[in-house]
C-alpha cells in the first residue's frame, strides 16, 4: 500500500508541472483561437534566459546573495518574456486578425522554431543549472498514518505546490477579473470583441505576456529538476496530451488531465512497463491523447473544437 502511494503522490505532483504548462496553452487558445505550438519553446527560452541572467549578474552587478541574484535574474528574465509577447503581436498577430484557425497554427509553428534559434544564439546551447535553492533532500510524510511513512523528494513536493498555487491564480484571473473576461470574449469573436471597444492587440500582449510568465515559472522548476537544455522543449510538448484529454477552452481541463496523465504515466511504468520492456512513461500520454481524439476530441471538459481549428 506505501509503494502504490509513493506512485500516486509522485504522479500527482509531475501532473502539477504539466497542468502549469498546459495552462499556456490554455490561455493563449482561450484569447485567441490559436493553438500554440510555441508553448514548449517558451518555455525552454524563458529557463535559458533565467540560467544565463543568474551566471551574468553577479559579474556585472558585483552581487552575490543568492536570493538578490535569481530575483534580478527572474524579473530580467520576465521583462525579455514581456519584450518578445509586444513581438509577437506586433509582428506576426497583428497581421493574422480573423485569419483562419490553420493560418494562425502555422505561425506559431514559425514562432516555435525562431525562438530555439534566438535562444541558441543569445544564451548557447549548452547544458545550464538554475539553482533557486530548492532543498533536493528526500523526507518521509504520513508516518503515522502509514506504516514508514511516504518518502517524497522535497524539491518535487516544492514544484507541485508553486504550480498548484500559480494554477489556482491564473484560475481567478480568468474567472474573476475584468482582463480574464475580456480575453473569454476575445476568443469567442475577435470582431465583436473590437466593436465594443476590448482592444485586441492590447488583450494579446497580455495573454501572450501571462502566458509567458507561467513558461517561465515551469521553465525554471524543470530547470532545477533536470537543467536547462534543448531537450527541454520536448518535455514542456507532454502538455499537449494534456490539454487534448482536458479539453483546449477548459482551465478545470488542463488541471485534470494534468493529473491524469501525470499519476496514469506512472502507474502504467511501475505496474505495466516491466511485462512490455519498460519506457511506457514516454508515449502513455501520447497513446490516450490519441484515444481522446478518436472518441471524444473535445476533451474531457472542452467544447469542440474541429471547426475552429
Amino acid at each position: 500500500m506505501g509503494a502504490f502511494l509513493e506512485i500516486l503522490f509522485g504522479g500527482l505532483m509531475t501532473g502539477m508541472l504539466y497542468s502549469l504548462i498546459a495552462l499556456g496553452f490554455v490561455l493563449i487558445y482561450k484569447a485567441s483561437g490559436v493553438f500554440n505550438f510555441a508553448q514548449g519553446a517558451m518555455v525552454l527560452f524563458a529557463a535559458l534566459a533565467m540560467a544565463r541572467f543568474a551566471e551574468w549578474i553577479p559579474g556585472l552587478t558585483g552581487l552575490s546573495h543568492p536570493v538578490a541574484v535569481n530575483a534580478l535574474a527572474f524579473g530580467l528574465a520576465f521583462l525579455l518574456m514581456i519584450g518578445l509577447a509586444w513581438g509577437i503581436e506586433r509582428l506576426v498577430l497583428r497581421h493574422l486578425v480573423n485569419q483562419e484557425g490553420i493560418t494562425l497554427l502555422m505561425a506559431t509553428l514559425g514562432v516555435t522554431y525562431f525562438l530555439e534559434g534566438l535562444g541558441q544564439s543569445l544564451f548557447g546551447s549548452d547544458i545550464y543549472k538554475i539553482d533557486v535553492g530548492m532543498p533536493k533532500d528526500p523526507i518521509f510524510l504520513f508516518e503515522k498514518t502509514f506504516e514508514g511513512g511516504l518518502l517524497v523528494n522535497k524539491e518535487d513536493l516544492y514544484a507541485a505546490l508553486i504550480a498548484a498555487v500559480m494554477v489556482a491564480l491564473l484560475a481567478l484571473f480568468f474567472q474573476k477579473t475584468a482582463t480574464g473576461r475580456a480575453l473569454r470574449a476575445v476568443a469567442d469573436d475577435h470582431q465583436a470583441a473590437q466593436s465594443i471597444g476590448i482592444p485586441l492587440s492590447t488583450i494579446w500582449v497580455i495573454v501572450w505576456s501571462v502566458a509567458g510568465f507561467v513558461a517561465l515559472v515551469a521553465g525554471v522548476i524543470w530547470g532545477s529538476k533536470l537543467g536547462v537544455q534543448f531537450s527541454l522543449s520536448l518535455v514542456a510538448l507532454k502538455a499537449l496530451p494534456v490539454v487534448i484529454l482536458g479539453g483546449l477552452t477548459s482551465v478545470p481541463g488542463a488541471i485534470i488531465g494534468g493529473l491524469v496523465i501525470g499519476v496514469g504515466e506512472k502507474l502504467s511504468e511501475v505496474y505495466i512497463g516491466p511485462h512490455l520492456g519498460g519506457g511506457i512513461e514516454i508515449w502513455f500520454a501520447y497513446v490516450l491523447a490519441l484515444l481522446f481524439l478518436l472518441f471524444r476530441p473535445q476533451g474531457m471538459f472542452g467544447e469542440k473544437i474541429i471547426d475552429r481549428v
